[in-house]
C-alpha cells in the first residue's frame, strides 16, 4: 500500500515538473526573439570547428608594380607592343598615357612627354616608321620641342626602325639612349629619359629585344619587353 502511494507521488511530481518545464519553455519562447535562438543554436554547432583563416587580398600598386614606390616618387611602367595585336602601353603614376584603350597608340615609336614637376602628361604622339611621310623628322622636332624639365617615355609597336633617320637617332641618343642605334627591323624597344636634368643611375631606363625567327614569340615579331621603376620627385 505504501509502495503504491510512493509511486503515485513520484508520478505526480514528474507530471508537475514536465508541466513547469513546458510552461517555462513557452514563456521563454515568447520573450526571446527567434533570431537569438537560431544564433545560439548555430554557435553551438560551430563549437569545435576549425576557424578558416583567409589571406588578405594583395593591395594593387600604381602601374601594377609588385611593391609600392616610396613616398614622394613617381611610378612608371613601359611595355612595348607584342606582334600586331598586343599594343604598347605607357603608364605613369597609375595613369595610362598611351594605350589601346585611350586610342592613341600606333605603329612605330610612341612617345609621352610628362612635366616632371607636376607629374602630368603634356603631350603624346606616335610616329610611323614603316611607311608614309617623313615621320622621323616630325618625331625629332617633337622631342626637341619638349620643355626643359620634362620626362620622355618611349615605346615601339610593330616596327620602329625602317624609316628612322640619323637625326632622330641622334636626338634620342643625346637623351641617354644606349640602344637606339642598335634598333633593327621590328625590335621591341622601351626607353625613359629626362630633359634638362639627370635620372638616378639605379633605375631601369632602357631595354631592347631583337626579332629572331628562331626565338620569336610571335610569328615575325619578338616578345614584348617592359621596364618599370620609381623616380624621386625632388631631382630638380
Amino acid at each position: 500500500m505504501r509502495a503504491a502511494a510512493g509511486n503515485l507521488m513520484k508520478l505526480s511530481g514528474l507530471l508537475l515538473a514536465s508541466g513547469c518545464a513546458w510552461y517555462l519553455g513557452y514563456v521563454f519562447a515568447d520573450i526571446i526573439p527567434e533570431e537569438t535562438v537560431s544564433t545560439a543554436i548555430q554557435n553551438l554547432q560551430n563549437i569545435g570547428e576549425k576557424p578558416v583563416i583567409k589571406a588578405p587580398l594583395p593591395k594593387r600598386q600604381k602601374c601594377d608594380h609588385w611593391s609600392p614606390c616610396a613616398p614622394r616618387s613617381y611610378a612608371y611602367r613601359l611595355l612595348s607592343g607584342g606582334g600586331k595585336e598586343k599594343m604598347a602601353k605607357i603608364c605613369f603614376e597609375d595613369e595610362l598615357l598611351i594605350s589601346e584603350q585611350r586610342g592613341n597608340v600606333g605603329r612605330g615609336i610612341n612617345i609621352a612627354i610628362v612635366n616632371y614637376k607636376t607629374g602630368k602628361v603634356v603631350s603624346t604622339k606616335f610616329f610611323d616608321m614603316w611607311e608614309g611621310a617623313d615621320f622621323s623628322g616630325e618625331m625629332t622636332a617633337f622631342i626637341k620641342n619638349a620643355p626643359q624639365g620634362s620626362l620622355l617615355l618611349m615605346v615601339t609597336h610593330d616596327d620602329g626602325s625602317t624609316r628612322l633617320k640619323d637625326d632622330g637617332k641622334r636626338v634620342i641618343e643625346e637623351l641617354g639612349s644606349k640602344e637606339i642605334r642598335n634598333m633593327k627591323f621590328r625590335s621591341s624597344w622601351v626607353f625613359i629619359a629626362a630633359k634638362g636634368f639627370k635620372l638616378p643611375d639605379n633605375i631601369e631606363k632602357e631595354k631592347i629585344n631583337h626579332s629572331d625567327n628562331r626565338r620569336n614569340r610571335y610569328s615575325g615579331w619578338p616578345a614584348e619587353i617592359q621596364i618599370e621603376g620609381c623616380i624621386p620627385d625632388d631631382l630638380i
